[in-house]
């Protein structure tokens, strides 16, 4: 078991008062290789247009959309599938009916860990983030009011949240992908939040795995921590995400919250 945590840019402001949580990947791992769902089937999708481009070409460019659009809402990856097709020819089709299969070959992939923890088969921490719950009631109890911002449809956001234990611990609320929204969820929560609590920037800290999360706290002078978790054994850190979280501004790096005395000091809090 590592944990280390790596400091970009030393945290100087006067103390925290918000903390944003991204859900997938960085509190929890019930879609753990949602990538490996996504990405195949979208290559699928413009091979069988026929236009006899190099596949690994194709799996490249929709890698790079699919991990640049990480922390969106889901909409808008299959958006960008959309227009590759479009580009290469292709008929126009409504993304919501690539993200509907997308979801669907999902579901076959986390549905026993969805019936495990509803069943009792599998502990939630199991299928959480290590030290996650322990470190936002750690945050909760240091008087700072937490906020969860997803890519993904709020109801299952919400829905998984229980399953894992953490759907209580979010007092600033639980927010997900709308369908009627296209605008970026996660960038109206932060600057709602900004707003509504009369925040410095400097007051927010942002907690995921994203490249969107991360890059909007940045632009906006919050402190965003990257959660490079290897998902696929839960510990360590994953150099990909690390790479994704440094080219989006993190100013710290963490592989999992199981320390959760030493980010909250190398935090300040």
């Amino acid at each position: 078991m590592s944990f280390s945590i790596e400091t970009i840019k030393e945290y100087s402001g006067r103390g925290f008062k918000c903390a944003l949580f991204d859900f997938d990947g960085t509190i929890s791992l019930i879609r753990e290789g949602w990538q490996k769902v996504m990405i195949p089937y979208f290559c699928e999708v413009i091979e069988a247009l026929g236009t006899n481009e190099n596949k690994d070409g194709i799996c490249e460019e929709v890698t790079e959309f699919v991990d640049r659009l990480t922390g969106k809402q889901t909409i808008f990856q299959c958006i960008a599938l959309n227009e590759a097709v479009v580009r290469r020819g292709g008929e126009h089709v409504d993304p919501g009916e690539y993200k509907k299969e997308y979801l669907r070959r999902l579901e076959t992939r986390i549905a026993d860990r969805k019936n495990g923890l509803e069943s009792g088969c599998l502990s939630p921490a199991d299928l959480a983030v290590r030290g996650s719950v322990e470190f936002i009631k750690a945050l909760r109890k240091a008087g700072i009011r937490c906020f969860l911002a997803s890519g993904t449809d709020e109801e299952d956001v919400i829905y998984e949240a229980s399953l894992i234990g953490v759907k209580d611990l979010f007092d600033g609320g639980i927010h997900g992908a709308k369908d009627a929204l296209l605008d970026c969820s996660k960038e109206a929560v932060i600057k709602n939040m900004i707003e509504e609590q009369k925040l410095d920037p400097e007051e927010l800290v942002t907690f995921g795995d994203g490249f969107v999360e991360i890059e909007l706290t940045a632009k906006l002078g919050g402190y965003a921590v990257g959660v490079a978790t290897n998902e696929k054994t839960g510990d360590g850190i994953d150099e990909k995400k690390r790479a994704r979280l440094m080219s989006a501004g993190a100013d710290m790096i963490i592989p999992h919250f199981e320390g959760t005395d030493a980010i909250l000091k190398a935090l300040h809090i």
